[in-house]
């Protein structure tokens, strides 16, 4: 087929179209009658109009009524290396926490004590839980009190303390850590260490408890 033979588009055939209801209007005009316009009713469909679309994922939020309960948590039986420092419970603490802690880590392994985190930064949220379940576990908000600090008043939520373990390492820790500027704070907790130590590297006095 050459190209003259190819058929035209649809704007084609609407001239064509036109040019025959012309010539069938002067025909019948030739035969002595009037031409008759024949109106037909069309319609046209609109499309709908398209729906809100949805904002992308990165666009979402959590709202400003969301509370972060689980901030700080680490499973039972998990511990981190003081220099792992891409989660949150460490990087949210005070860096000259966090420094003086890595020191001693470096310290204790030279001396073949290896020194884990069993806890350091916690959210709010998070904090309120731990207390939460100790009042359960308990009996009572002033036994809980003695064992998890209130949101309000916890060091871990300030990023201003640090857990440490296994016991080992909380001997040594509470024997060299004022070299670091690190000391135990509550007598029933081996494991809590915050840094307190002046500058002659003296500790200040055990407290018998979270609540003493």
């Amino acid at each position: 087929m050459s190209a003259r033979d190819t058929p035209r588009t649809s704007g084609n055939l609407r001239v064509l179209a036109v040019i025959g209801g012309a010539l069938t209007a002067l025909a019948t005009a030739g035969c002595g009658q009037s031409p008759q316009v024949a109106l037909v009713q069309t319609s046209i469909v609109v499309p709908p109009a398209p729906g809100p679309q949805a904002p992308p994922a990165d666009a979402l939020t959590i709202g400003p009524a969301a509370v972060d309960t689980t901030g700080g948590w680490l499973a039972d039986g998990t511990m981190l290396s003081p220099f792992d420092v891409a989660n949150p419970i460490l990087s949210q603490l005070d860096p000259t926490l966090l420094a003086a802690a890595q020191d001693a880590a470096r310290a204790a392994e030279a001396q073949g004590i290896a020194l884990w985190v069993t806890s350091g930064w916690r959210s709010k949220g998070f904090q309120q839980r731990l207390f939460d379940d100790a009042v359960v576990a308990y009996g009572s908000v002033e036994k809980a009190a003695e064992f998890v600090a209130t949101p309000e008043v916890s060091k871990h939520v300030m990023g201003q303390a640090i857990d440490i373990g296994p016991a080992e390492a909380d001997r040594w820790l509470i024997a060299n850590g004022r070299q670091f500027g690190l000391c135990q704070i509550y007598a029933n907790e081996i494991w809590h260490f915050e840094l307190v130590a002046d500058a002659n590297g003296n500790c200040p006095p055990l407290r018998p408890n979270a609540a003493g």
